[in-house]
């Protein structure tokens, strides 16, 4: 899509809830992704995607419909995995849930919002990313022995900074973060 001013930049995730966040997110830091401190600790369902602004309220109701139809599920992240060496990419790994993760993000996906994936959808939390080797492996490493199970009953709609927005600079001196819009409550 050509990039205008009337395109908003959309992302839904299920957000990593305390204390696991903090852990993720202190991992993320200290790996030195330029990301850590900004994007908080998530699973994505559906990745930075831009949108015709005039689509968002359809969007909106998309998302409604695929919270209703989903019943609230358990979560189990366990240990770390790595997409590399495809891309750099460091991750907490899912162990459970994986299925509804990916019943959910397709059905994200055949929305308005709708878009070609890249790579095979696989359910993980980014720990590291954009960094050298060393950082990676430190990162893989310092998790290896991580673990957490959660309840999900909902997701989060957000808007990003869109392409040429934000390059990595600051706003008013600090970085720009994700803007959750809206929580949609899993109710199948």
């Amino acid at each position: 899509m050509e990039r205008s001013a009337r395109a908003v930049t959309v992302g839904v995730a299920i957000p990593v809830p305390s204390p696991w966040r903090e852990v993720l997110d202190d991992a993320r830091i200290a790996s030195g992704d330029p990301l850590g401190g900004i994007v908080p600790a998530h699973l994505t369902l559906l990745g930075p995607t831009e949108i015709p602004a005039g689509t968002l309220e359809g969007y909106r109701a998309h998302l409604e419909g695929v919270a209703a139809a989903c019943p609230a599920f358990d979560l189990h992240l366990r240990g770390t995995g790595s997409f590399r060496p495809v891309t750099e990419v460091v991750f907490a790994a899912v162990v459970d849930g994986i299925a509804v993760c990916e019943q959910l993000e397709s059905a994200i996906r055949q929305g308005p919002a709708g878009r070609e994936r890249t790579f095979p959808y696989h359910p993980h939390v980014t720990i590291a990313q954009n960094v050298g080797t060393a950082a990676l492996d430190r990162a893989f490493r310092s998790l290896a022995g991580f673990e957490a199970r959660f309840r999900v009953d909902s997701f989060t709609l957000y808007t990003h900074p869109s392409p040429g927005d934000w390059s990595g600079e600051t706003l008013a001196g600090a970085p720009i973060p994700w803007t959750p819009r809206a929580v949609y409550q899993l109710t199948g």
